[in-house]
């Protein structure tokens, strides 16, 4: 793996595990979904005028529409809405944690449902993952976590699971950022209407929030995205998804930092049961097959 690519995904990883913490500082002060509708429609507005100025134009081939509505669906409007919902109940590093797990849910998934074989080393990966969870679901149980907030992280990351195992192995066919922008604008369209009829508009306006939408809006909003797909092209998905066992790592540092979250020994510990668990599972699959 060269350098670039290295710091691809040292980048991508911090950069979407610090959105936790920003959509923590959101969801205090705006109605979650207006908030994201919003900033998807801003996204996906520039996403798309940026594209257009690289010479790039909306005329993608049938697996990119695919692409760009299942993605734009279950990764903009469920997983992400489903999250900034949650945030106003569960503390971020918590939220950033159940997120992580999204590698451990794809292998899962798909030796469950798609038949697909597991290695001994990726076996114990999704296990030492799973113990993870329960040390740290466990230890926020005793200390009085929101279970409905924890149900909802859930289930946006089964939706994200479902969207990348569909949509594995798709290619922007190098209208990179004009994929990303549309997807913006499909998540924008699906939770607008949702905002409108479940939410009242109403902003506590500060320095505080408009620099943590304003960072969401570019940087997890486009420029993660953007280094995740432009990454994936050079060194593939499984190389790639490599770079998630940084994910419970940076997730609960950022929040630590800058919300003050408070983290016990037994997060820790969970965090880099988690980590390594991962990292099994992503380096069992970089295992050459054996006769």
């Amino acid at each position: 793996m060269d350098l670039r690519a290295i710091f691809m995904g040292l980048a991508f990883a911090l950069i979407w595990s610090s959105a936790f913490t920003s959509g923590r500082i959101i969801v205090a002060a705006a109605p979650p979904l207006t908030a994201l509708a919003i900033r998807f429609a801003l996204s996906g507005i520039i996403g798309v005028a940026i594209a257009l100025a690289l010479g790039q134009r909306v005329r993608l081939d049938p697996l990119q529409w695919r692409s760009v509505v299942i993605f734009g669906i279950c990764q903009n409007a469920l997983y992400l809405g489903l999250y900034f919902v949650a945030m106003q109940r569960v503390e971020a590093s918590l939220a950033a944690i159940i997120a992580s797990t999204l590698p451990l849910l794809v292998a899962l998934a798909g030796w469950v449902f798609l038949g697909e074989r597991v290695r001994p080393l990726g076996a114990v990966g999704l296990v030492a993952g799973m113990v993870g969870v329960v040390i740290i679901m466990g230890a926020r149980l005793e200390g009085g976590v929101d279970l409905p907030g924890v149900f909802l992280c859930v289930l946006g990351v089964l939706a994200l699971t479902f969207a990348t195992l569909v949509m594995r192995g798709a290619s922007s066919g190098g209208n990179l950022m004009m994929v990303v922008g549309l997807q913006m604008l499909v998540g924008a369209v699906v939770l607008a209407p949702a905002a409108a009829v479940l939410e009242t508009f109403h902003v506590e306006w500060s320095w505080k929030f408009a620099a943590a939408f304003t960072y969401t809006l570019l940087a997890p909003g486009l420029l993660a995205t953007w280094v995740w797909f432009a990454l994936v092209e050079r060194i593939g998905m499984v190389r790639a998804a490599t770079f998630h066992f940084l994910n419970p790592f940076f997730g609960a540092a950022v929040a630590a930092v800058l919300l003050g979250e408070r983290l016990t020994r037994l997060d820790g510990l969970g965090i880099a049961v988690i980590a390594l668990g991962i990292l099994a599972v992503q380096m069992s699959r970089q295992v050459p097959a054996t006769n």
